[in-house]
């Protein structure tokens, strides 16, 4: 049997001395607290509050410190919806071999109109349309490079996605390569008209009206 356990006469003998290949960890400190000691969890801590002179990165998801939260362009748009559900987002990355960004998936796009005017054009059921079939592909998406993003304003930010129209915008981060060729280009980041909405303390809207967000946001930035 391999229970991990070896037999008392097959266990090795320390040897007195150290390999000087080998780490040395040091245990830290633990104690117990006194009879009726008591603790508390630790709340997580909410969206920084902002205004439109906050630095922009300040309501940037960085993906560098948040998993991205991604489906495959296979899968159904009811797939789609119960992940954004599971993960508490309204935008999914639609990526293919594990992280080549393919494009995005919103929920507008899955509960608006486009899905059911894609079935009835291809003589498809709803429950059978796809991601693929629905998104909006990487190449057609507004991006803003990460090195502009740091010296940037929510206002900024709100500004340049009002002039696109979208909800959303991808920021990217450039590398050079070790052999000279093309920069590698990193999806850094994201930003999310409902998440700059949020930290600027309005309301959550319980159907989500673009238009009426960017007004809600618009007025108040102006107060």
């Amino acid at each position: 049997m391999f229970s991990g356990f070896g037999h008392p006469h097959e266990v090795p003998h320390a040897t007195p001395q150290q390999r000087p290949s080998e780490s040395v960890y040091h245990p830290l400190r633990q104690s117990k607290g006194e009879p009726g000691t008591s603790y508390r969890l630790k709340i997580q801590s909410r969206a920084v509050r902002v205004t439109a002179d906050s630095a922009a990165i300040d309501v940037m998801t960085d993906l560098s410190r948040v998993a991205a939260a991604t489906i495959d362009g296979h899968a159904t748009i009811d797939e789609a919806h119960h992940a954004m559900i599971a993960h508490g987002v309204r935008a999914l990355f639609v990526v293919e071999a594990g992280d080549i960004v393919r494009g995005i998936i919103t929920a507008t796009d899955v509960l608006g109109e486009r899905p059911i005017q894609f079935a009835e054009q291809r003589g498809l059921r709803h429950a059978e349309v796809l991601v693929r079939d629905v998104m909006t592909a990487a190449e057609l998406l507004e991006v803003m490079a990460f090195d502009d993003v740091l010296h940037a304003r929510v206002g900024d930010v709100v500004a340049a996605l009002r002039l696109s129209g979208r909800q959303h915008a991808l920021v990217i981060e450039s590398a050079e390569q070790a052999d000279g060729t093309a920069a590698m280009r990193t999806v850094r980041g994201i930003f999310s008209v409902t998440q700059i909405a949020r930290q600027l303390g309005l309301p959550l809207q319980l159907t989500h009206d673009v238009a009426r967000t960017f007004a809600e946001i618009e007025a108040a930035i102006g107060a």
